[in-house]
């Protein structure tokens, strides 16, 4: 016996693929889900925890492969910064590099040192849910103290160089913004594209930004657990854990080309009011249900 059923691996693999590109926290989904179907699963369980790794590394892969020509880029950027032992302003490429390591290294120490509590002491349906809320009223404020209001044609022109016009500071500050989601319910990519949002950036922009910083820190935090996957730990989770891989790779990829398309145009506010309303529904359910 599986202590999860394939049919449930599915299920989240396909919840993972869509709530980590989108605003409204896979973490928060994948806590609230087991809750609502009735399944016997608890997000603090460790065959669940180790279940999740898989789920992630799948989904760094993808946002990896998707944007492969750009990360060659800014690994060449970084390399001739490098040699060269300055950032050259003309270079694009290893400016960006540069605010992408700024960005990343402060929430990755931050992870290595409170994910597993704050998961432990926030890792409730109840609690899930009503971060849910908090991460849907964020959304909606984010929209409404950004920088500068939308433009028709936002997205056209060099995406990157826009970004690479972002001070150190700035940079910092918008990577930092990720550590919020080590609490469920509160989404890595929502609190990200707003921070890029209050920088300056537009939608779109913020979105790219966003799915760049995430690629280095999902892939390492699920990196350093893949080790516990292929242990004895993994036992009996590993065969769903590969269909729930496949599921999340799957639904990121389109996800993730989609929202890109999405925020040429539109804005944080349809999954404000999403995480709101689904926050609400699901604090009330167990608050009656218990």
């Amino acid at each position: 016996m599986h202590p999860i059923s394939y049919f449930q691996a599915v299920i989240l693999g396909l919840v993972q693929g869509v709530a980590e590109p989108f605003p409204i926290s896979s973490l928060g989904h994948g806590v609230i889900l087991p809750r609502l179907a009735g399944w016997n699963i608890h997000q603090n369980d460790k065959f669940f925890l180790t279940f999740l790794i898989a789920t992630h590394l799948a989904t760094a892969i993808v946002l990896l492969l998707f944007f492969l020509k750009d990360w060659v880029r800014i690994v060449k950027g970084l390399w001739r910064s490098l040699q060269m032992r300055e950032i050259r302003a003309d270079d694009t490429d290893a400016r960006l590099a540069w605010l992408l390591v700024a960005g990343t290294v402060p929430v990755g120490i931050i992870g290595l040192l409170l994910q597993d509590p704050l998961r432990k002491l926030f890792a409730s349906a109840q609690l899930a849910a009503a971060f849910l809320i908090v991460n849907g009223i964020a959304l909606l404020l984010f929209e409404r103290l950004r920088r500068r209001p939308p433009r028709p044609g936002d997205y056209l022109g060099d995406t990157d160089a826009r970004i690479a016009k972002l001070s150190w500071r700035q940079a910092i500050g918008v990577g930092t913004s990720q550590a919020a989601a080590l609490i469920p319910g509160i989404s890595r990519s929502g609190f990200s594209m707003g921070g890029g949002l209050l920088v300056g950036l537009s939608n779109e922009d913020a979105a790219r930004y966003g799915f760049l910083l995430a690629t280095p820190v999902i892939f390492a935090a699920a990196a350093l657990k893949l080790p516990e996957l292929l242990g004895h730990e993994g036992n009996g989770v590993r065969g769903p854990a590969f269909v729930a891989g496949l599921c999340a790779a799957v639904a990121t990829f389109f996800a993730v080309r989609f929202l890109l398309r999405y925020f040429e145009t539109k804005r944080l506010t349809p999954f404000g009011i999403y995480c709101i309303g689904m926050g609400a529904f699901c604090t009330i359910l167990f608050a009656t249900v218990g």
